[in-house]
């Protein structure tokens, strides 16, 4: 072994005092080492490629995710494409959450913080439920700040259930619900909801299949809903809380990150862990990317009882520890929001969704049975189209009008589409122009 080529093998052995390596010390160091023979025939190597985990041959990749990388790659190559994939507005953020964020920086808040967030941003998450929900949360012990409302999802799932466990997922559900319930290791089971209902739960049919899955431990309820836009009335929240008051093991894990874009009810939405019985089960998800335009800031919550939320801290802290601390001042200022400032872009986007709505009523054969009370989707039925296929239809739409669009199946809704209006009336138009074309182009 050339005398360099030694020098590099006990660095990476980690061999005491090989910085200041003396030559005429080679022999004595010899003696000290071990010396392994590896084989170095290419036959050996053909059984023992590394391999990837199992667990991933179950996970499919997010559709979502992977339209808007094919858009992304079309838009570097000098195509426009107009896109309706993303759920993302297309407003800032207010000016003082971004001065906010400017001045955590300024003053140095870029270190660490305690994994399940700041105390001022807990206290200012827990004083905002207990204002506008009506449901009081210990700052301290029952509230974990995230990198984001998904990554606070999958750790109140990995703490609710997993091997031999089932998750009950009303569809059409967010993609990434079944994928997060098998990487816990729990089965995901697929409540079917009727179109006529707006896709919203129907208590008898919860009750059947709670009967027929005495596995099931968490009910996953998103309110309001993607991809639906749907939003289930305190009334049928209550109706749906009785139901699970026969099967006292099932925790609700729900996913509330929309409920400040609501358009009816005077633009509030009933927080599932507030109704009776419910609190001690129930985990609740929010968050600051929907409502206040901070989807890049990567900051949502988890907020349930102490033993739901201990656990959550405790996966986080093995997993990414705390939040941004820069993100998480610009939380706080977002929490001190004017209210007119919310109910702008409410009216924004209602009148979006009035538009959308509009121009599919327009085109042959696609159907809105129930106009959405939220969110900013719509999702159209275009089974007409294409036998049903609407990973096709979408894929032949992005071909050839450069407009992309997320086929239902991959929100459990075969024959739909799904429309993202959250974005430029500019673009809508556009969008809805073009689309209109491809359809009438296939009659």
């Amino acid at each position: 072994m050339k005398q360099t080529s030694l020098i590099a093998a006990l660095h990476l052995i980690g061999a005491p005092h090989v910085s200041s390596f003396i030559p005429s010390a080679l022999p004595s160091l010899k003696k000290s080492l071990t010396i392994h023979h590896v084989a170095t025939d290419p036959s050996s190597t053909q059984n023992t490629e590394p391999s990837l985990n199992p667990l991933l041959s179950q996970i499919k990749p997010s559709k979502t995710v992977e339209i808007f990388s094919l858009v992304k790659q079309m838009q570097a190559e000098g195509q426009i494409v107009t896109s309706l994939c993303v759920g993302e507005p297309d407003f800032m953020p207010p000016q003082s959450v971004l001065d906010a964020a400017t001045l955590a920086m300024s003053n140095g808040q870029t270190t660490y913080t305690a994994v399940t967030g700041t105390a001022e941003l807990r206290e200012a998450i827990s004083n905002d439920l207990k204002s506008r929900k009506g449901t009081a949360y210990n700052p301290i012990t029952e509230i974990v700040v995230g990198n984001g409302a998904k990554q606070c999802v999958y750790q109140g799932m990995l703490a609710s259930c997993g091997k031999g466990d089932e998750v009950v997922i009303p569809a059409p559900y967010w993609p990434s619900y079944p994928e997060m319930a098998l990487l816990v290791g729990a089965d995901p089971v697929i409540l079917e909801t009727a179109v006529e209902d707006g896709y919203l739960i129907n208590p008898k049919s919860l009750d059947e299949c709670l009967q027929n899955h005495p596995n099931a431990k968490v009910l996953m309820l998103c309110n309001p809903s993607n991809p639906t836009g749907g939003v289930h009335s305190t009334e049928l929240l209550t109706e749906i809380a009785k139901v699970l008051e026969k099967y006292p093991h099932v925790i609700i894990l729900a996913d509330e990150i929309y409920e400040r874009l609501v358009y009816t009810n005077n633009g509030k939405v009933t927080s599932f862990a507030s109704l009776p019985n419910m609190f001690h089960r129930t985990i609740t998800i929010n968050g600051f990317s929907k409502s206040h335009a901070m989807t890049g800031f990567r900051l949502g919550y988890l907020a349930a009882p102490a033993k739901f939320a201990k656990a959550a801290s405790v996966l986080q802290g093995q997993i990414t520890s705390c939040a941004s601390s820069v993100s998480q001042a610009a939380g706080v200022a977002a929490l001190q929001v004017e209210e007119s400032w919310l109910e702008n872009n409410i009216q924004i986007m209602k009148s979006k969704r009035d538009y959308v709505l509009n121009e599919l009523s327009k085109m042959k054969d696609v159907t809105v049975a129930v106009p959405p009370d939220g969110a900013f989707y719509v999702l159209p039925d275009v089974s007409k189209y294409y036998n049903g296929d609407d990973t096709q239809l979408c894929l032949d739409l992005l071909k050839e009008q450069k407009l992309a669009l997320v086929p239902g199946e991959s929100f459990g809704a075969r024959g739909t589409v799904r429309i993202s209006y959250a974005t430029s009336m500019e673009e809508l138009e556009i969008a809805m122009k073009k689309l209109g074309d491809f359809l009438e182009g296939l009659l």
